[in-house]
């Protein structure tokens, strides 16, 4: 009896129906050998059979650090600073008071909203109302309720963002338009959790062009544009998340995604494990029932291993984070242009001269350390890994531990994954005016928690950046309150976050269209057909035209003309 492999077709693509040789399930994803001469080279070349069993391993490649299974979890839920209202931005007047002759007055009010625009997107608290959400009554124009977010009318903003983001989005882009037609993903009904961003909606819309029905939450407090939300509400997609959640509000938003009166999801999509933890807790009957989990994150992947070893993984999930086109991509290049911009958009420093502490010198940590370095930085890295120690070392990186230069080092930054990486006696040891800011992915890599004490200060000095004052007058700046810094306070790279969604996308498609068997209840590497295809879809953005194998060559290779071309041991 023949395995039945997934039937969408893509474009001119058409998926082939193999038995495996030795009873091992083969992955079915199509992909395409890339024609170099097209702008946008067709779906045409099917993944050839690869085990699953040698896409599986019972460890990420990379050493995961300690995550507490709690991590983000509402018992170990920090407060929030008070919030302070913020003047609205008036959008809809936005261009008259431009073409008016400004009084002096005037001339102030717009200065004001100038410069708050300068550091805050439209979804910053942009409006004077500081009701909170789930108090709102809001429909878009279908007349539907079914999402929360700050403000439905910004929704034409948002999708002018959205609009840009496509732009710089070809592969998502490319996939949307040749699948449509299929339906890969109908029938699919995906709740996600990520950042709610104009990337993120490309990738949300495209999911939904292909066929899925999608509920949509933020995998942090801070990192949601209003205005996207709005847009995407607008289009009809149940979103509930807005800029400035509390903690409860955070926990609610996912329980209104998953608990829907006549709505099972059979896919999730997460960054970071809150939502898959949060159904696996509360709704462990509905868990059992889904299809496939897709996890993006460091944070996210140890939490999905910890569960399978426990033997309480109940359903097959693909481990995206250790993909090649996300770590090598998203975490490093996106990380080593983000870095800089969410420093400079919070605290307007120059770089030259400044010592820098780096935590973690993984793919996020390199990218971070070389930005640092070629902008005149004095960097420090931290590290528990030797190998990593040794790549920073042969880098030009002096290591450290932490406790050696933190009374010296202007900015403290967190890359790991880990918990309690930077603690009260750090913070207490930091000099005035020391920046501490984290760029992994949880908020617990920094002990913020220890600084919500009597004897400590807390003041707000503009959106994402606290002043935290001891008694003697010392006062460190705070960044996003320990949150991720690039997606709380900057923005990131299109392009890179292109290559992430569109390896999202077709895991998502794998693990739904998957035979019954195929996947176990574990954790899965893609395979690496799948991230050979996603780069070659975006190759042809730089006019970039790879070099073929002549049959002799790929003869003496032991390799098949069209890939995969390195085996799944080799490290990029």
């Amino acid at each position: 009896m023949s395995v039945q492999l997934v039937t969408a077709k893509i474009a001119d693509v058409e998926l082939k129906e193999d038995k495996p040789s030795d009873g091992a399930p083969l992955v079915s994803a199509a992909m395409a050998e890339p024609d170099n001469n097209s702008a946008a080279p067709p779906l045409s070349q099917a993944i050839k059979g690869l085990p699953a069993s040698a896409m599986k391993r019972s460890e990420p490649a990379q050493r995961p650090r300690e995550v507490g299974e709690g991590a983000g979890s509402p018992e170990g839920a920090v407060s929030e600073a008070p919030r302070t209202v913020k003047k609205q931005i008036q959008f809809a007047d936005q261009k008259r008071e431009f073409n008016k002759r400004p009084t002096k007055i005037g001339r102030r009010s717009l200065s004001r909203s100038i410069s708050q625009s300068s550091t805050d997107s439209y979804s910053s608290d942009s409006s004077d109302d500081e009701t909170s959400p789930r108090d709102k009554q809001q429909k878009n124009s279908k007349g539907s309720s079914d999402f929360c977010v700050k403000n439905i009318k910004q929704a034409e903003f948002g999708r002018r963002e959205i609009e840009i983001a496509e732009q710089e989005m070809p592969a998502l882009m490319a996939l949307r338009k040749r699948a449509q037609g299929e339906k890969p993903l109908a029938g699919a009904k995906i709740v996600g959790c990520t950042h709610i961003t104009a990337q993120t909606a490309v990738l949300i819309e495209t999911l939904g062009a292909l066929g899925a029905q999608c509920r949509w939450a933020a995998c942090n407090i801070y990192s949601t544009l209003n205005e996207v939300a709005a847009a995407l509400a607008e289009s009809g997609f149940p979103v509930f998340s807005w800029k400035g959640e509390s903690e409860d509000d955070f926990w609610w938003c996912i329980d209104r995604c998953v608990n829907v009166e006549g709505w099972q999801p059979n896919m999730i999509l997460d960054d970071g494990g809150d939502l898959t933890h949060w159904i696996y807790k509360k709704y462990p009957n509905m868990f059992k029932k889904i299809k496939g989990i897709v996890e993006e994150s460091v944070t996210g992947v140890h939490r999905l291993y910890q569960l399978s070893k426990a033997g309480k993984l109940c359903v097959p999930a693909m481990n995206v984070n250790d993909s090649v086109t996300k770590q090598k991509f998203d975490n490093l290049y996106c990380c080593r242009e983000s870095i800089l911009d969410g420093l400079k958009r919070t605290t307007d420093m120059m770089f030259g001269g400044k010592q820098v502490v780096v935590c973690g010198y993984g793919e996020v940590g390199k990218g971070c350390c070389a930005a640092l370095k070629a902008m005149g930085s004095i960097v420090y890295v931290t590290e528990i890994d030797p190998i990593c120690a040794l790549q920073a070392c042969m880098d030009g990186f002096r290591l450290v531990k932490l406790n050696e230069v933190i009374r010296q080092v202007d900015i403290v930054i967190t890359c790991t994954g880990n918990k309690n990486v930077v603690t009260r006696e750090h913070l207490d040891r930091m000099k005035n005016g020391c920046i501490v800011c984290n760029m992994g992915h949880s908020n617990t890599e920094i002990d913020v928690a220890s600084l919500r004490t009597p004897e400590l200060t807390w003041e707000r000095v503009r959106s994402q950046v606290d002043h935290v004052i001891w008694p003697d007058g010392k006062r460190i700046v705070l960044l996003a309150e320990g949150r991720l810094l690039n997606l709380s306070c900057s923005t990131v790279p299109t392009f890179v976050l292109s290559i992430t969604a569109t390896t999202q996308a077709l895991a998502l498609i794998e693990l739904y269209n998957a035979p019954e068997g195929r996947y176990k209840q574990d954790v899965y590497l893609l395979p690496k057909k799948m991230d050979e295809y996603v780069a070659s879809l975006h190759l042809p953005t730089f006019d970039a035209h790879l070099t073929e194998l002549s049959d002799e060559q790929a003869k003496y290779l032991g390799l098949n003309k069209n890939g995969p071309f390195k085996p799944n041991y080799y490290r990029y």
